[in-house]
């Protein structure tokens, strides 16, 4: 069954569609799974063939087009009509003859959408270059245009239900870190601890179960921590060493990221003690300052400012915006808080503030989920701020 009701997915079907008009889009073809999801419900692990979603400003509701197979995850998992749910012939997967594609295509022709300006998500991850090039030669009266992140910029602002889903994200984070804190000691072989860090993702707690991250767990140790994005493998973990955790609490696939540092050892090197202070401290003060009303620069401006004192230096950005996704990114593809993003920042948005830094010598890690509020912001999460020992 879906798991918002009808009501709050044709509100989300009403504010897309206010969006397309407003870029001249008379159809727009969603192929992201989360754009996917918040417009119908549609929940399947089939994005690793081609998939998507009509949403026609000619037809009030959206239709589901998919592999056959898939089809009955469909009528399961949304509230559409079953005339909307429409099935490809398994002779299209993976042929070097025809392409799900030309499917789509056809079924664009049937309902009369083929003549007007059609949006397609040009940068998104499951939309292939040959899938463009295949709807372009089927439909050659219409007008293609880049629809890219339409949709996500729609998910910006989350309901109450889904802010409710994503504190209960939360407290699935506080469990999940807990976890590798717990199991991440001198001697355990990373991949142990990787395992019981995505039992503990996938359990849940008492009252609601886990799901699984759009990222797997990031472990940086030792020689690793001078770099993001690393994960584990069987080596095991020593002493007097930093471990870098960037992990994930879960809930119907929104998310609420949760990055800490564990020291292996009582004495961790005074760089690490100096980053992990200014940098803790730069984070608290950012925090403070983030409300309704200030744009995303600003607020990457407060945290520079915050830091200013000290010589640690972060290139990238401090961070972005979250909520509902999938493999292979929790971002929303949005919000960026950094230099030049001018977007105003509003009530019931969604933040990671992930102040990473990697030098040759040290790298420290820690981070903030929360919403915004009418004057302020709430944490996703209770942990604490600070750099672990043991």
């Amino acid at each position: 069954m879906p798991v918002f009701d009808q009501t709050e997915y044709k509100e989300r079907v009403k504010k897309t569609k206010e969006a397309m008009q407003a870029k001249g889009i008379d159809l727009l073809v969603v192929s992201q799974p989360a754009n996917m999801n918040y417009l119908t419900g549609y929940d399947g692990w089939s994005f690793y063939v081609h998939q998507c979603v009509l949403v026609s400003l000619n037809q009030e509701e959206p239709m589901w087009l998919g592999r056959g197979m898939d089809a009955n995850g469909a009528k399961m998992s949304t509230h559409l009509n079953h005339d909307n749910i429409r099935q490809y012939a398994d002779h299209y997967v993976h042929s070097t003859v025809r392409h799900p594609m030309n499917f789509v295509a056809d079924v664009i022709k049937e309902k009369g959408w083929d003549k007007g300006s059609i949006g397609v998500e040009m940068d998104q991850f499951y939309f292939t270059h040959r899938s463009f090039v295949e709807l372009e030669k089927d439909l050659p009266n219409a007008k293609f245009v880049d629809g890219d992140v339409l949709v996500n910029w729609v998910r910006a602002i989350k309901s109450d239900k889904e802010l409710e889903f994503m504190m209960r994200a939360g407290k699935i984070a506080e469990k999940v870190m807990d976890a590798a804190i717990e199991n991440i000691n001198v001697g355990v072989r990373e991949c142990d601890a990787a395992a019981e860090i995505v039992r503990v993702q996938y359990q849940g707690t008492d009252g609601h179960a886990g799901d699984y991250p759009s990222i797997v767990p990031l472990m940086m140790a030792g020689e690793a921590t001078k770099a993001p994005h690393l994960t584990w493998s069987e080596r095991k973990f020593k002493s007097d060493e930093a471990v870098l955790l960037e992990l994930s609490g879960v809930y119907r696939h929104y998310h609420a990221p949760i990055a800490r540092t564990i020291f292996l050892g009582q004495n961790p090197p005074q760089l690490m003690k100096d980053t992990a202070e200014v940098v803790m401290d730069g984070l608290q003060k950012t925090l403070d300052f983030i409300k309704p009303g200030i744009t995303a620069e600003d607020v990457e401006a407060k945290w520079r400012d915050a830091i200013s004192h000290s010589t640690v230096v972060k290139e990238s950005r401090l961070g972005y915006s979250i909520g509902l996704n999938y493999p292979p990114d929790w971002g929303e593809q949005t919000i960026s808080l950094r230099p030049g993003d001018k977007t105003v920042l509003k009530k019931n948005m969604a933040l990671h503030l992930i102040p990473g830094i990697w030098y040759e010598d040290v790298g420290f890690e820690i981070d903030a989920s929360i919403y915004l509020t009418d004057d302020g912001n709430v944490s996703l999460f209770n942990y604490p701020i600070q750099l672990f020992t043991k």
